[in-house]
């Protein structure tokens, strides 16, 4: 009976297996059937729209800012260097790197003696030179005395030798005494041209102490001048730099002891491409004094001066490119000659010019534009200038909506989804500092010497809020090195 009941299970279950087989293998034959018997129909194409962002073309009068890089420099820079050699035998008290001087202040003595002898010598060949002319004078009046005496003898013998010629014609002289006078007249002659010649000898000699006087004074001159050169004084107020000297050494001539830098003149020197100066021309090809804004960074704070482009480099420079410009600059707290700043230089106005993000400009200057029923059209412009992550265009823009940015999905005739936002402006992130990371902060920006007071005060004031800017805490301890 056991076996029965087992052996009826086996075959129920065989059965039913078969059955299966038998009802799947149905089903893919009538699959692959239908599959093979039925017509493909497509299903409806659907277009795709895209989102973007767009923003309205609004045309305003803009200037625009050229951005450079560049290093401030004193515009009066003096080495100070010895006219003469010399012992050293006094310096000023600051005379040293970074010691501030004042105009006329005496900074290095050398020692004197050799000058001081040598003008007491060239004082008394002035003095020789003197006498000199004055013994020439009284020689000269001499000789020219000497030459009436000679010339009133001369015309003497001359009126007896006519009287002597006129009595030998009426036969009362004799040839002898006529000859006699004639003799005499021409040795007085004689004697005038002997005094004539003294007193040319002695007018010349008046000439040349003269010449002798003169360049006793001359050196006279230069021998004061030699002896005030020993003492070296600053010719303006200044900070002195790069001294190398100490009481008892010795210099030489032409030696430099120290530069002298006016700390008060500054100017910034920047390079610019070549089109880039030429928008700073006017109509006449003259540089315009356009504004300009130098910023240093200093321990996380921005110093800024102020100042006008005074000059152009009058060569383009060896190896260099583009042209070398010069700005003075205003009240420049903070700035030391050498300082590396950036540099923005406000342009000439443009008119009529719509702001755009650089991504909506492609490479051949289109832009992509809202059309009738939310289609894109493409729209040349004209690029006038790029600022930062901005381009300023100008073309047929103005009042429509203009996609902010470009993709290789978008072109003419793709319908769109646009998205409009406001220009909100981003507030800027603020954080809570830790007792013991505001104590850290505060430190440092106190131990700052080249932070100026006024920066100095407004940082500890926005340190002492509860909330301080994140940018300015990460730019401060990008400084510390933390």
């Amino acid at each position: 009976m056991r076996f029965l009941r087992q052996s009826m299970i086996g075959l129920f279950l065989a059965a039913l297996t078969l059955g299966l087989l038998v009802f799947a293998g149905n089903l893919i034959r009538g699959a692959v059937q239908e599959r093979m018997s039925d017509t493909s129909v497509a299903p409806p194409a659907r277009e795709r729209v895209f989102a973007v962002n767009v923003q309205r073309a609004v045309a305003e009068d803009i200037t625009p800012t050229l951005q450079a890089f560049g290093e401030v420099q004193s515009r009066r820079l003096l080495e100070l260097r010895a006219s003469g050699g010399g012992q050293i035998i006094d310096i000023a008290d600051g005379f040293e790197d970074g010691g501030v001087v004042r105009a006329g202040q005496v900074l290095v003595r050398l020692d004197p003696a050799d000058m001081q002898s040598a003008v007491d010598r060239a004082e008394s060949d002035v003095a020789d030179a003197e006498a000199e002319g004055r013994d020439a004078a009284r020689g000269l009046d001499l000789a020219r005395d000497e030459l009436s005496a000679a010339q009133e003898q001369a015309d003497l013998r001359t009126r007896a030798f006519e009287r002597q010629t006129d009595l030998g014609k009426r036969g009362v002289g004799t040839a002898i005494a006529t000859e006699t006078t004639e003799l005499a007249a021409s040795a007085a002659r004689q004697a005038v041209l002997s005094r004539r010649q003294a007193a040319v000898q002695a007018e010349a000699r008046v000439d040349q102490a003269a010449t002798k006087l003169s360049r006793a004074r001359i050196a006279y001159a230069e021998a004061e001048r030699r002896l005030e050169d020993t003492t070296i004084t600053a010719p303006f107020d200044g900070t002195l730099s790069a001294t190398n000297v100490v009481v008892g050494r010795l210099v030489t001539g032409n030696e430099r002891l120290a530069e002298l830098i006016d700390p008060d003149d500054l100017e910034v020197s920047f390079r610019v491409s070549t089109a880039q100066y030429a928008r700073l021309l006017d109509d006449k090809g003259a540089m315009i004094k356009a504004d300009v804004a130098a910023t240093l960074d200093v321990a996380g704070i921005d110093l800024q001066a102020t100042g006008k482009v005074t000059r152009a480099s009058a060569a383009a420079g060896s190896g260099a490119t583009g042209r070398l410009i010069f700005a003075a600059l205003d009240e420049a707290a903070g700035f030391k000659p050498g300082d590396f700043v950036t540099v923005q230089v406000r342009e000439p106005l443009l008119r009529d010019v719509v702001r755009l993000p650089s991504a909506a400009v492609d490479a051949r200057g289109q832009v992509l534009v809202l059309g009738e029923g939310d289609r894109l059209e493409a729209v040349d412009v004209e690029i006038l200038r790029r600022q930062g992550d901005d381009v300023l265009v100008r073309g047929p823009i103005t009042g429509r909506d203009v996609v902010e940015a470009r993709s290789p999905l978008l072109g003419a005739g793709i319908a769109v989804k646009p998205l409009r936002k406001g220009a909100a402006p981003e507030e800027p992130e603020m954080i809570e500092l830790t007792q013991e990371r505001r104590d850290k902060l505060v430190a440092f920006v106190e131990g700052n010497k080249r932070m100026p007071k006024a920066a100095k005060e407004r940082v500890l004031a926005q340190l002492s809020q509860p909330q301080v800017p994140a940018k300015m805490i990460a730019r401060i301890e990008g400084r510390m090195g933390g």
